[in-house]
């Protein structure tokens, strides 16, 4: 029965996880896009925080967190993001839903193995400028696509209380652009597509460390580092000459492929650092900081956008009432909240893009078993309308389920 499982959403996540658009985010036009968040649905409910090692789910933000694991586990999880677009003058809203991890976290005694499917970034825009006295041309810009990643990991229980571990990833995926540049008075402008195949590794190393404070509380220090690491691109232009009929149908001629050179995207490094502390099966309390170097793209400073390092600070935390009550159910509910704030390191007419989010969870135990459905809300605000930008305000909802079990265990009679 757990093979079937794993079989089915192994087919459904694949084949949906390719055609999806994660994103409707005009900041998702530079470089690869919105990069999404790499973690379950219970880090998410908590700020994105990714300190705790467990031994029933994956966590997916510190590799070494799987030599903690005493069940094999399956995690899957998506989420529905509705977004509201402002600017001083005008509002837009847009709606998507996503697939965003596929994972399984495999105990071997002081070891533990882990591997997975998720979305790496997102792109998804469609910004429209209309003519005006002082320029007479229309445009608009649209892009569609991300980059994916599939990983391997694994960690050793260096001691009882340290462990160390790594994951090796491969990113790959393919992003499109368009823009269109045209006079509405004669209904006829250009047409410029752009395609960008990308590809390569990269490798983030992770140590946990926990012990007993005063043989009552439970503390657990967290290290992340990510190289630097490079994406392979391979570019693809073509150029055409537009006109639209009566009905407003774009009808292309003139079409010309342009040779496009190839070249590196550099993946900056990253580094975290976090802390917890709490009673397990009970409360948990803690913070992370992320720090990411500067984005090597840049687009002029005639176009009013540069890059700048890249912080994070996650705050968050968990409350169990009582995790092994048989009286009432929702004494066994795991409840969780968590505040987000991140500085994207895009720098937009001298404005940094910011983005501040509030959390809440809830981890529904399934059944007697330790498997468990997990819900997760966020409220945030990405940006600002002040020089003409664009300010978000999302509401997100997220849904993971993870199965725990011990699945390799040989039966001692038939």
């Amino acid at each position: 029965m757990i093979k079937k499982i794993i079989l089915g959403i192994s087919i459904l996540f694949s084949t949906t996880i390719f055609a999806q658009e994660g994103t409707a985010s005009p900041y998702s036009f530079y470089g690869i896009g919105d990069v999404k968040f790499k973690g379950t649905v219970e880090n998410r409910s908590m700020g994105g925080l990714g300190v705790m090692a467990d031994s029933v789910r994956v966590n997916l933000q510190n590799p070494a967190s799987y030599s903690f694991l005493r069940f094999t586990s399956l995690s899957v999880g998506g989420s529905n993001n509705r977004v509201d677009f402002e600017t001083n003058e005008q509002t837009e809203k847009a709606q998507r839903t996503s697939l965003d991890y596929l994972v399984i976290g495999l105990p071997m005694g002081k070891l533990g193995v882990s591997f997975g499917l998720m979305p790496f970034s997102n792109v998804g825009y469609k910004i429209a400028k209309d003519s005006n006295e002082s320029d007479p041309r229309s445009q608009i810009y649209r892009g569609e696509g991300g980059l994916n990643r599939v990983f391997l990991g694994a960690a050793y229980n260096v001691t009882k209380k340290f462990s160390i571990g790594a994951d090796f990833q491969y990113n790959f995926g393919r992003v499109k652009k368009e823009a269109i540049v045209f006079y509405p008075d004669v209904l006829l402008g250009s047409r410029a597509k752009n395609e960008t195949r990308y590809s390569g590794f990269s490798t983030t190393l992770g140590a946990i460390y926990q012990t007993k404070i005063a043989d009552k509380w439970d503390w657990q220090s967290s290290l992340t580092f990510s190289p630097e690491s490079k994406l392979m691109s391979d570019n693809s232009r073509n150029i055409a000459v537009v006109f639209y009929n009566q009905q407003g149908t774009e009808i292309a001629q003139d079409q010309q492929d342009v040779p496009v050179e190839d070249f590196k995207v550099r993946m900056p490094a990253k580094f975290s650092i976090g802390s917890s502390f709490g009673s397990k099966r009970k409360w948990m309390f803690g913070a992370e900081l992320t720090l990411q170097g500067k984005n090597e793209v840049t687009w002029g400073e005639e176009t009013g956008v540069t890059t700048a390092s890249a912080t994070k600070l996650s705050v968050g935390g968990y409350f169990i009432p009582k995790y092994n009550s048989y009286s009432g159910y929702f004494k066994r509910v795991t409840y969780r909240a968590g505040y987000k704030y991140e500085n994207t390191g895009l720098v937009v007419n001298n404005k940094s893009i910011v983005d501040h989010t509030g959390t809440l969870g809830f981890g529904f135990p399934v059944g007697t078993t330790i498997s468990s459905l997990n819900l997760g809300l966020e409220y945030g605000k990405r940006g600002t309308k002040a020089k003409g930008l664009i300010e978000e305000n999302y509401f997100g909802i997220s849904l993971g389920l993870t199965f725990s079990d011990r699945w390799f265990v040989k039966t001692k009679y038939d």
